[in-house]
């Protein structure tokens, strides 16, 4: 029997705890038990999310949640930067563009990220209600520095909304000190939760963009859920039993503590970017994100690779979307996961690219690996 392991960047591994917990008997939301569970939940994502804001939880993706954030902040024609460097900027882009909003597009080389400066130079002429990034592009393993970003756009009317559905929970990420005016997460990240829940943290100036806009929608107006979250409640049916995983694992982060789960990622993908150098593997980003790491396969090598790492070793990995599609293969460290588990996905890597005739020295990459993970913290 082989033991199915799970390092896709979305859905990810999720403890037993959590699923224990999500199969206990339902109960009816409109409760004071829930209420007491909501509120205990919601104070939890501001720890996380290091905020003092409204966090607000929609029943969703981190997709909802972007759409949200872009269609209640930003009124038709408002005009928008917006940076698109992989799969998931393009889709900002085109859902900023389905609400009428007057897109400035800053195209980036696939594996490159937004840089602070062409922000800057871009907003210098002013009237930009938003600037919307992506601080993880999950499609190219990429990261941008979001902190110096935000420096630059709280100097400017614009708010900064960011997609931090791969970084919230695995990056540092700072929120209110870093001036992120929204902030979009999804629960099948770094919250160790199956796919449902949207997080979406807003800030002081963001509010009063909000507040001015007539937002074109019902389900995903930002001020519902502003209201029903001042009485620990949510307006629309919630999904009850994904709740109650979330107040575990929410629980389980802070035991552990925030920047200690932020540095054990680092720790992770440092050892997985050893080993890939120590195999003569090559990384698509020039700026790796921690949260997950994205290897282009070697010559000869196409996306069978994934497939013969699935039914030989039980591993499940990402491929690559659109152009990338049989260019590389995506790797998650956030979460549910641990040097043990890393170790051992290097190794089946190893064995799978010399099972497909690339020319690797199987142990070299471990070796790597291992020697990084020496500083486990």
């Amino acid at each position: 029997m082989i033991k199915p392991r799970l390092f896709t960047p979305g859905p990810t591994d999720v403890p037993p705890e959590v699923l224990v917990e999500m199969a206990r008997p339902i109960f009816h939301h409109r409760t004071d038990r829930f209420k007491k569970m909501f509120a205990g939940v919601n104070d939890g994502l501001k720890k996380l999310l290091m905020t003092g804001n409204d966090v607000l939880t929609l029943a969703g993706s981190g997709t909802a949640g972007m759409e949200a954030a872009i269609a209640c902040a930003v009124g038709r024609g408002g005009k928008v930067l917006v940076a698109n460097g992989g799969k998931f900027g393009d889709r900002w882009v085109k859902v900023a563009r389905v609400y009428g909003l007057d897109v400035d597009e800053v195209a980036l080389e696939w594996g490159t990220a937004l840089q602070p400066e062409t922000v800057r130079e871009r907003l210098a002429g002013g009237g930009y209600a938003a600037v919307v990034t992506c601080h993880s592009e999950t499609s190219t393993a990429t990261a941008c520095d979001l902190k110096a970003i935000g420096e630059v756009v709280a100097d400017t009317d614009a708010i900064l909304i960011a997609d931090c559905i791969t970084s919230a929970g695995a990056l540092p990420l700072r929120t209110d000190d870093w001036h992120v005016d929204i902030v979009g997460a999804g629960s099948q990240k770094a919250f160790m939760l199956p796919p449902g829940l949207a997080f979406v943290a807003v800030s002081e100036k963001a509010w009063k963009r909000i507040d001015a806009v007539d937002a074109p929608g019902f389900y995903l107006d930002l001020k519902a859920y502003r209201k029903s979250a001042a009485k620990d409640d949510t307006p629309y049916t919630p999904p009850v039993s994904l709740l109650r995983g979330l107040a575990v694992a929410l629980e389980t982060i802070h035991a552990i503590g925030i920047e200690t789960v932020w540095a054990r990622t680092a720790l992770l993908a440092k050892a997985t970017r050893a080993a890939a150098e120590a195999l003569g593997l090559k990384l698509l980003s020039r700026q790796p994100s921690d949260s997950v790491t994205g290897i282009l396969y070697p010559a000869g090598v196409d996306d069978g690779f994934r497939k013969r790492l699935q039914s030989k070793y039980g591993c499940s990995v990402a491929g690559g979307q659109e152009d990338l599609k049989g260019k590389l293969f995506r790797i998650s460290h956030m979460g549910f996961v641990d040097p043990l588990d890393t170790i051992g996905l290097i190794a089946a890597v190893e064995y799978t690219l010399a099972d497909l005739g690339a020319d690797v020295q199987t142990g070299a990459g471990v070796a790597a690996a291992v020697e990084v993970l020496a500083d486990w913290c």
